[in-house]
Order: C-alpha cells, then sequence, then structure tokens
C-alpha cells in the first residue's frame, strides 16, 4: 500500500461532485475536503480495511480499480458485493460501521478523508446556521431530506406580502438544482412557472428530476409542494464552460453610478415623512414598508412609483447584494434569480396606474438565461422593458449589465394584471 497526499485540483473536485454522498454539500466545501484527502494506492489482495481493526481510519471514496466488500464471518444471506468508482465506505458523520473485511480485487486507489476531518461532511440544520452569514445566503440554504429532495424555508425577515416571494421560489428551486449537478457545471438557462400561492409559514419541499446527465450539459426539473400539492415548478439547463463565439448587440445604457444614488430604503423613508406627498399614499408606505430588502435597489429615475402619476413602461435601477459573498459563482446565480423578481411584474402594471386604484401583478412565468460570470455583490444594472398588456397579461423583457457594460442576464417574464379593490393581496390561486 502507498500513500500520497492529495491536491486540490479541479479533477478531483470533479470527481467528488460525482459522489453520491457529497451531493448534498456546497462547492466550497468540497473544495475543502479535496485539500485535506490522501491518495490510498492498493495491489490486488491487499486489505483496505479489516474486521478485526477498531477504527477505521476515515472515509474511503473509490477513484480507481474495485474492490469486495465480506460481511461478518457466520452472518446469514450475508452477500459480497463489490465497490466501484464512486462508492464510498468508512466511517464518519453516519458512525461506526459494521464489521467487514473491504479487499482490493484489482490495483485500487482510493481518497480517504481521515476522521479529524470527517466534520466536513456535515450540514448544518436551519436552526444552526451561522448568524454572520448573509440573509441572502440564510434565505437559500437547503436542508437535505434525501438524494434528490431538499427543504426551504421562508425566514421571519425574508421579503413577504403575505404569501411566499416569488425571487424566493425561483432562488431556491435553482439552489436544489444546483445541489445535484457536478460543481463545474452552472446554470446558463431556467424557465420557471408560479402555480398557486405558497404559505410562509409552513417548509417549501423541493424535488428534483434529474432529466439529462451529459459530458457538457446537465437539465433538470424541480417541483416545489406544500400541503401535498405542486404549487412552483422550475426547468434549469446546466453547462460545463467552453470557449467559444463571443459578442455582444445591446449596450448598457448610459447611467449615473450607483453611489451617486439614493437607495430605495432611503427613499421609502424619505415619502413617509414627505409632506409634499399625499397624506393616503405616505401612510400606504408606512404600512407597506417592515425592514429593508437583503438587496440593495438604487432607482436611476428616483421619482420612479410615486403613485401621483402614471410610471412609464419601462425602469432602470442598480441591484447588488447586501454584505460580502463568497467565491461559488452558483450562489451568485441564485442570488441574481432571488433579485430578478423584485420589481419585474410592476412595470407592466404601472403604466395603468391612477389615484386611488391598486393594482396587484402576480408572477404567472419567469425566464431567465445567464450569458457571462458575474458578481451578485457588485452593482449590476436591471433594464427592464414592459413590451405589452393584454387580455390581463403583461409581457416584460429585461437585460442586466455589470459595470464594465458586459450583458450578463437576460430575462422574460408575463405577469398577471389585476386591480384590487379591497387592497388586500392575493393569497390564493393565481387565476
Amino acid at each position: 500500500m502507498k500513500t500520497e497526499s492529495s491536491s486540490s485540483s479541479s479533477s478531483v473536485v470533479e470527481f467528488l461532485e460525482k459522489v453520491p454522498l457529497l451531493h448534498r454539500l456546497t462547492s466550497s466545501s468540497l473544495k475543502k475536503i479535496a485539500q485535506v484527502l490522501v491518495f490510498k494506492r492498493y495491489e490486488r489482495g491487499d486489505y483496505v480495511v479489516g474486521r478485526d481493526e477498531e477504527e477505521m481510519e476515515g472515509v474511503y471514496f473509490v477513484l480507481e480499480g474495485q474492490a469486495q466488500v465480506l460481511g461478518p464471518v457466520g452472518e446469514e444471506n450475508c452477500s459480497e458485493f463489490f465497490l466501484k468508482p464512486f462508492d464510498y465506505f468508512g466511517r464518519g458523520i453516519f458512525g461506526n460501521v459494521y464489521a467487514v473485511d473491504v479487499v482490493a480485487v484489482s490495483q485500487l486507489t482510493c481518497l480517504l478523508l481521515t476522521c479529524d476531518h470527517c466534520h466536513l461532511l456535515e450540514t448544518k440544520p436551519i436552526c444552526d446556521l451561522d448568524n454572520q452569514r448573509s440573509l441572502l445566503e440564510r434565505i437559500l440554504y437547503m436542508d437535505p431530506l434525501d438524494l434528490n429532495v431538499f427543504r426551504g424555508f421562508t425566514l421571519p425577515n425574508a421579503p413577504a406580502l403575505g404569501k411566499v416571494f416569488g425571487g424566493q421560489f425561483v432562488a431556491q428551486g435553482l439552489a436544489a438544482a444546483s445541489k445535484t449537478v457536478e460543481f463545474m457545471k452552472l446554470v446558463h438557462s431556467l424557465h420557471a412557472y408560479f402555480l398557486l400561492s405558497g404559505d410562509t409559514n409552513i417548509p417549501i419541499i423541493y424535488e428534483v428530476s434529474r432529466l439529462r446527465d451529459g459530458n457538457n450539459f446537465a437539465t433538470r426539473r424541480v417541483d416545489a409542494r406544500q400541503k401535498g400539492k405542486i404549487i412552483f415548478t422550475l426547468f434549469a439547463s446546466f453547462q460545463r464552460e467552453q470557449q467559444g463565439f463571443d459578442h455582444q448587440e445591446s449596450n448598457m445604457p448610459h447611467m449615473l453610478p450607483p453611489e451617486t444614488l439614493v437607495s430605495r430604503d432611503e427613499m421609502l423613508q424619505r415619502r413617509m415623512t414627505d409632506h409634499l406627498i399625499p397624506r393616503y399614499y405616505r401612510n400606504k408606505v408606512a404600512t407597506q414598508y417592515t425592514a429593508p430588502l437583503p438587496i440593495d435597489i438604487r432607482f436611476c429615475e428616483p421619482n420612479y412609483s410615486t403613485e401621483e402619476r402614471k410610471s412609464p413602461s419601462r425602469l432602470k435601477y442598480w441591484f447588488k447584494a447586501r454584505g460580502e459573498l463568497s467565491d461559488d459563482q452558483a450562489l451568485h446565480r441564485c442570488v441574481v434569480a432571488f433579485a430578478s423578481d423584485l420589481m419585474y411584474a410592476f412595470i407592466s402594471s404601472d403604466p395603468h396606474l391612477k389615484k386611488g386604484m391598486s393594482a396587484v401583478p402576480v408572477s404567472l412565468d419567469h425566464s431567465m438565461w445567464f450569458h457571462r460570470p458575474l458578481r451578485a455583490d457588485d452593482w449590476l444594472l436591471f433594464v427592464m422593458v414592459n413590451l405589452t398588456a393584454s387580455q390581463s397579461r403583461g409581457l416584460a423583457t429585461g437585460e442586466m449589465f455589470n459595470r464594465k457594460g458586459e450583458l450578463v442576464v437576460s430575462l422574460k417574464q408575463e405577469a398577471l394584471l389585476k386591480e384590487n379593490v379591497t387592497s388586500n393581496p392575493i393569497l390564493d390561486s393565481k387565476l
């Protein structure tokens, strides 16, 4: 047997992301594991683990070759079976195993995660999440229930208006799907359908269906359930990074830098005390404003949405996540997905607003295409246009640019447009 230190090369991470035991872990966790793994090489007939050993060294991942597991002597109906690449055995988060012999039946290479590093395999329950994490990272945390089943939560300080925020569905659904694909594959497109309103008081169960796993692409379907009903469905396609043609026809409009603009939260606070604005509108803002969003928004047109005048069917604003995020590109795309639904539906209804009227746009479907790497904790310019409104539905298109003017995301959304005569949010079916 030979022992060698492992490296944190991308090839090791790519191997780890295919191990079923590790599918529930984040990419940052896989990188940490890759840095501490030890290569163990065995010749045919070597014992990897003997039943007489009091403890195993840790968790073994079969990299190359095959091993045979022999059950305890005298145990009835004890079958012999082979371990192949991506299989694992040993002790770790699942505790001590049954007394067995593991024997190499060919030249065998294993990656060993020693006992003192097995804590890297743990996933924390929602109640134990580090309070220093940003609110967005806590919202996007997916509690693994099974290999393809995850549980999401609506936190008390998450955006909501009596129901689960649509961007939360999109972001959590994408986060669940991302946990079932290889680390090197990132989402490049998604299409989501909002079927029923979500209850903020109970968890959301996300079930992932693995529709395709190819060399360069993977496809997932995610169904979100509450009370036994599917309330949201998302289709997402993932791609391994590939070199190819590169051009861009869309140009970022020239806007004032976000540092020079007033934040949405500061703007709303000013409106609550601005006596030049009618009292009924100030009271409405004060009633609806609860806490700052986890997304910092800076409108390029500061007078947007005062209800005293019709708003144009176009909207531009800068946005970024509050706080610093990790370097996980999958996380940044989930955060952008969350932020994409904050204002999108309103540009279809705002041109039709008039004094005393309350319109409640409700997202019906939502599509996104991710063109280039991005950072959600750096400023992005969101440019959206309402193309048309008819038959109680409005269609809007959008583009997101980074500060260098690169088009990083394209979007489209259709929303249901209704005049709300009772001024209360719609809490049941969208139809």
